[in-house]
Parts: structure tokens; sequence; C-alpha cells
């Protein structure tokens, strides 16, 4: 913080300087001022805040806020809100106003004018750029009011909706930063830049497989670092990216702007500056060979809590412990319960304060194969601690998940007997054992858990001749990071090939966290838009594990290496030997394509039996200049339970589209099924094709999901098994009937 407030002060005494003077040194100043570089940025509400970006204030809940970081490789110097506000028509101007703080300091006031009451108004508040750090909250408080004397703060005539179009517009300007591995992996990645990760890499000509695996490891890491933020890798041949990016380079093989740089011992990485921008920071990923470039990676994604200096040489890195499937950090743990503390990404998440305290949530990511299909619901055991109402008032905690209501549990009011006002609760079902059942049809790959603790807040009023005001004291409401969710027991078992596992999760490479159990199969000579499609998406799967690719295997030879027992992901072709494989319904070479349309759709592909073959009712050949992209899975012809997904595209425009299918949410959320073709237009998904199934599942349990799909045939089977069963019966009491009336048993 000292060194953005100091710096400010310099660039402002500089600015003002030449109304002061007009010696030549101050010419000169301004001048180096001048090539500073600096960027000018408008953040609306609507990307600053989760839900829709709307703020709406209330008498008795009058606070909201949006929050932005700023880089530590750059200063505001700058900073000018502007309000976009309708008030209610209710309230009494100039007496309601709002207040500004910046980091709990006051910025300024907005009084409501009489003109303004009902209306859409816009107002501009400065910002004092001085008390701007890393992380920084705007918070706007609302005072109101709509009578002079008995007012009630919880009246509905007292708000002010601040709309989305609110805007901080930020002017950040460049610090110059020391070569100094100790805050790495900033500049390249900094947690306060809420934009996605745009990092170049740089090699001095088309990668061997060494460097493409090395760049690969690296991006993973990158990946999993920038989490929900997403990330592009592009790639340069031979060229100086225009900001930060990585250098890969050997003493054999380097760009022309490091030839004159020495020779290094062994695996190296350094930061240096950009040779024709200071601002600008390169890392080098160095090594006598290609070997030491990847050991100098894995130095990176498991020794990079270590760096200090300009320099460090990697002497060994290796990982201690094989990794074990489904044990992704950023997974919930299936083989025992799991403690809300470790889901938590903040430390005071599951805490809340106010009149009607915010809601919290926690996600649960959970692996796409996770078999749940005929499960009752999984048992969560939850405590909570809150503020105990004055009387029984219908206040209640909701749990909700998906946006779907669960369950809503009374909040009962302090007792006379000497409670505690602090309650500490565990919740009990219908049955009375202690857990609460979340249905397990509606959980997927990523979850929202909401708890809702919901106040009734009865506030006394009076009359003008006799008013009577109480103080209101906050609710605090807390979720015990001790309450427990339990997945454990459940079988891994999914039918594919499934687009969405891929795109939601990297399933089924992501498997094993660090990919230890797959081949990426790349063309001899990539181009560089196909090298960056490979860095984006196992960045993407590291975001989604967060873990690095550590043990991924790269090729460019199928022949040797297509009977290893690996999930399989092509980058840039489909191999020749696979093309006429009936399983693939989609090939893409270059400006050609052909896509076979099934006779019908499959709305629940995971409780397709294995025989189920959707035979193609028609098929289109089609020739186009336009750039296209695809994205195929089908079954790997070596081994039954693997899989094979190919990305294909016909230029780097189709590349292009392809990174941001990837990226992009929306369109990330289109990819499903067996094909999914992308276009200038948008994400089609096809499902055709046989499909196949991953994991394991007992006969007895195998035999229900064959049969769930045809609920008439097991209505059949299940009354011939009645009919059977009765006959059985039948003929053996007959049998027992006719031995005691034989003549033997007579006798």
């Amino acid at each position: 913080m000292i060194k953005r407030i100091t710096l400010f002060i310099l660039l402002a005494g500089s600015i003002t300087a030449p109304i002061q003077a007009e010696e030549s040194p101050v010419e000169t100043t301004l001048t180096v001022l001048e090539e500073i570089p600096a960027r000018d940025v408008e953040l609306t509400f609507g990307q600053l805040t989760p839900s829709s970006g709307n703020l709406i204030l209330r008498g008795n809940s009058p606070e909201g806020q949006v929050e932005f970081g700023v880089r530590s490789d750059e200063v505001v110097s700058s900073a000018l809100l502007d309000l976009d506000f309708i008030p209610s028509p209710a309230l009494l101007p100039v007496e309601s106003q709002v207040k500004v703080y910046l980091n709990d300091e006051m910025m300024g006031v907005v009084p409501v004018a009489n003109e303004q009451l009902g209306n859409r108004s816009r107002v501009q508040v400065p910002l004092d750029p001085r008390y701007i750090g890393d992380f920084n909250r705007v918070k706007l408080d609302f005072i109101g009011h709509y009578q002079r004397t008995c007012e009630n703060p919880a009246h509905s005539s007292l708000w002010l909706d601040v709309g989305s179009g609110s805007k901080l517009s930020l002017r950040y300007q460049a610090l110059p930063l020391k070569n100094d591995l100790s805050y790495f992996p900033e500049p390249f990645f900094d947690s306060r830049d809420n934009r996605p990760l745009t990092l170049p890499m740089v090699f001095a000509a088309s990668p061997a497989l060494a460097q493409h695996k090395a760049a690969a490891v690296l991006a993973s890491w990158f990946g999993a670092r920038a989490q929900w933020r997403g990330q592009q890798f592009p790639v340069l041949f031979n060229q100086l990216p225009e900001r930060h990016g990585i250098v890969f380079a050997t003493n054999e093989q380097r760009p022309e702007f490091l030839r004159e740089y020495p020779a290094v011992d062994g695996p190296t990485v350094e930061m240096i500056s950009h040779p024709e921008n200071p601002y600008v920071k390169l890392l080098l990923v160095l090594g006598r060979d290609d070997e030491d470039l990847i050991t100098a990676v894995r130095g990176i994604a498991q020794g990079s809590i270590l760096f200090r200096g300009q320099s460090v040489s990697v002497a060994d890195a290796r990982p201690l412990m094989p990794r074990q499937p489904y044990d992704a950090p950023n997974w919930v743990r299936t083989d025992r319960p799991v403690a809300f503390t470790e889901l938590q990404n903040y430390p005071d998440q599951l805490q809340a304060t106010g009149m009607e305290p915010s809601p919290m949530s926690l996600t649960l990511n959970l692996p796409p194969d996770l078999y749940m299909a005929r499960d009752l619901g999984i048992a969560m055991q939850l405590k909570y601690r809150y503020t105990s109402p004055k009387t029984d008032d219908g206040s209640r905690l909701t749990v909700s998940l998906n946006d779907q209501f669960l369950r809503t549990y009374t909040l009962k009011p302090e007792r006379q007997s000497g409670e505690k006002l602090l309650q500490l609760r565990l919740l009990q079902d219908a049955s009375g054992n202690d857990r609460l059942t979340i249905p397990a049809l509606k959980l997927g790959t990523s979850n929202q858990l909401r708890f809702n603790f919901d106040y009734a807040n009865a506030i006394l009023g009076g009359t003008p001749e006799r008013c009577e005001t109480y103080q209101q004291i906050p609710n605090q409401v807390v979720i015990d990071g001790h309450s427990t969710i339990d997945f454990s027991g459940y079988r891994h078992f999914i039918a594919m090939p499934d687009l969405r596992a891929f795109a939601n999760a990297g399933f089924p490479f992501s498997r094993l966290a660090d990919l230890s159990q797959t081949l990426v199969v790349v063309d001899k000579h990539p181009a560089p838009a196909q090298i960056s499609a490979l860095l984006n998406i196992l960045g993407a799967i590291g975001a989604h594990t967060g873990y690095p690719a550590l043990g991924v295997r790269l090729s460019d030879d199928w022949q040797q290496e297509k009977n290893r027992d690996l999930d399989l992901l092509l980058v840039g072709s489909i191999p020749a030997s696979l093309r006429d494989d009936k399983n693939i319904h989609l090939l893409f070479e270059a400006t050609r394509s052909r896509v076979q349309m099934p006779a019908r759709q499959v709305s629940r592909p995971e409780l397709m039996p294995d025989s189920q073959d959707d035979k193609p009712a028609s098929e289109a050949r089609i020739d186009s200049d336009g750039p296209m992209a695809a994205v195929i899975g089908f079954q790997s012809p070596f081994h039954e339970q693997r899989s094979v997904v190919a990305l294909l595209a016909d230029s780097p425009r189709g590349y292009q589209l392809l990174n941001e299918a990837i990226n992009d949410s929306g369109q990330r959320a289109a990819l499903s099924g067996t094909v999914a073709v992308i276009r200038e237009s948008g994400v089609k998904s096809l499902r055709v094709g046989k499909a196949y199934h991953v994991g394991y599942l007992p006969w007895w349990e195998r035999i229900w999901f064959v049969l769930a799909p045809h609920p008439l045939v097991l209505a059949g089977l299940t009354a011939f098994s009645v009919l059977l069963l009765a006959w059985v019966l039948w003929r053996l009491l007959r049998a027992i009937g006719r031995r005691r009336l034989s003549p033997d048993e007579r006798d």
C-alpha cells in the first residue's frame, strides 16, 4: 500500500510542476511520464456483483457494496463512481441520502433531490485514488426517510434501486517491477485481476515434443491458478510478446532476441524485462536440452513457493506419491465425509451479520461419473448457530440446492430456562435421524448449496402523540465448519461419450488429477493455433481439477502409442486408421464437412443400454469457406473402458472458435452428446452412434440399469415373475398336500 501511495504522490507532483516553472528538467520529466503505459477501464456493477448487478437498498437493509482488485504491477491514478439509481417517490428530499465509502473512508454524500424522486438519475462521485489498495470495496449506505416522526425502518416505501449500469471508471498506470521471483506467479498471473488470464508462450520454432509437454504442464498449472476466470495461451514462434509471457529456450534452440543470452548448465527459471518495454516481464524457462525444460516446469509446478531472486536453478522435482482416482483438489472427496471447512474458499464464507443476513453458499464440485440414479439422497449433518428471535415469529433457515428448495427449519426463540442466546443445533430429518438428505438426481458436476436465514424482524411503531423508537440489533448467523456432507459409498459409472462431462470437468482425463492416464496425440509439425488449442484445453482441465497435469503423456506417433491402456486426446487431426471407424460420425478435413443426423435424439443418455444404437437417418455433405471446429467423443477401439476425444478445426479462426467455446461458460454449456459442431453462430451438439459405459456396477444394479428405460418391459417382467412365483408356490403346496394324503402317510 505504501508503494502505491508514494508513486501517486510523485506522479501528482510531476504533473503540477509545469504550472509552477518552465525549466527544462521539468519538461524532461513530463516526457518520461507520457511514456508510462496506462489503460482506462469501466467496471459496471453488473460485472462486479455475482447476481443481476442491481443493488436494492432498503430501510432495514441499507448497505450494498461492490469489490474490485488492482494488479501488483499497476496503480490507479484516477477513479470515478458513476451511480445510476432510482429512489422511492415516497422519500423526503434532502433528508434522504446515500453515503459513499471507499475502503471505509467516506468519499461523498449524494442527497436525493425532489426532482429525482421516482425517476432514474445519474450522479458522479470522485474517489480518492490514495485509498485504493490491492483489494477494494466501494460501499453505499442508504439513509431514507418517509416522514419526520415515528418512522418504521422496515416500511415498504424506504427503498433506493442502484442499477447494474452504475460503473467505476478507473485509470490504471503501469508500475515498474523488480525482476524478483519472490512474488511469483505475479505478474504473469495476479489473483487480484478478475479478467481471463491471457499468457503468451514463445518458442524459437515449432517445438519438439518435450517442449510441447513442458508448455502443456505449465499451462495446466496456470489454469489451476486462474480457476473460474478462464485462460488463453497464445503461441508465438521467434516473436516477442506484447505483454507478460513465457519463453522456452535451450542452449541450442533459442528465439533471436535471446541469442546473446548466456548458456545455462541446468534447468533454470529466470525473470527478465522485455527488451523493448521495461514494464513487461518475461519468464524464461531455460535448459541445456528439452528434458531440462520439463524439469524446470516441474520445479515451477511443485516448488515455486521456494522461488526468490531473479533466477533459480531446479535441481530435481518429482511427486512423492502417485495420485489416486477422484482426488482432485477442487472436487469433493468421495471416500469419506467432508467437513464444510474443506469446501470454504475464504474464512468468513459461512458467516453473516445484519437485520437480514446475506445468504451463504458452498460450491460442490463432483466427479461426473458418480452414479446416484437409484439412491434416495446424500446425508448431510448440518450444524448452525444463530441469534435467537425474541418470539416464535416464523423466522427460519432455508436450505436450497442449485436454486431448488430442499427444506425449511424454524429458528426457535430463546427459552426462559436459562439457555444461551447463541444456539448450537443439529438438523434432523423427518424420521428423527441426525441428517438432512439431498436428492441425488438434482446434483450435477458443479452445484451450489445455499443457506438463507430469514428473520421476521418485527419492529414496533407508535403514533405522533406517543412515538416509541427501538435500536435495531443485527442478527448474527453461522454455519458451523464442522458440518459434514457424505458422498462415500457411491459407485462410479457413466454412459459415454459425454462431451458435457468433458467440457464441465475435463472427464475422463481428469479422473486422475495429474492426467497420468492420459495420452495426447499431436501432429508432427503443429501450427501455433494447434499448440494454443492444446494449452487452452489443458489449462481448462487444470482449472477444473486444481492440479497441474504432471503425468500427461504426449506423442506424435499414433502407431507407436495406440495400444496403450490410456484415455486419448487428439488435437489437430484424426489418425487415418480411425477415420473409417463406425463410431465417428463427423469427419473434419480442411473445409470439407460431413455429418450424419440421427433418427432421434436421446434425452437421457445415462439410461441408454449397451445395445442401444442410434443409426443415422440422413446424411449431409457440405463444402464451405467459413471457419468451423468440432469436438468428437467415441470409445477407444483398443480398450473398452477407455475414451477418445478429438479437437478438430479447419483454420486458425476455427481453432479460435474452439478456444472460445471451451472458455465461454455459455458455449461450454452447449457442448454435449457425441459431436459438437462449432461455428460463428454458436455450438450445435448431437448424440449419434452407440453408447458405451465406463465404470462398474454389480449385476443386480446392471439389470435395473438396462430395464429402466423400458417401463413396459419392466412391468411385464414383474408381472411374469409374480405369476411364476405363484405357480411355483402352488405346485409346491400341491405336492406337499399329495404327500400328506398318500397311503404311506395314512399308515
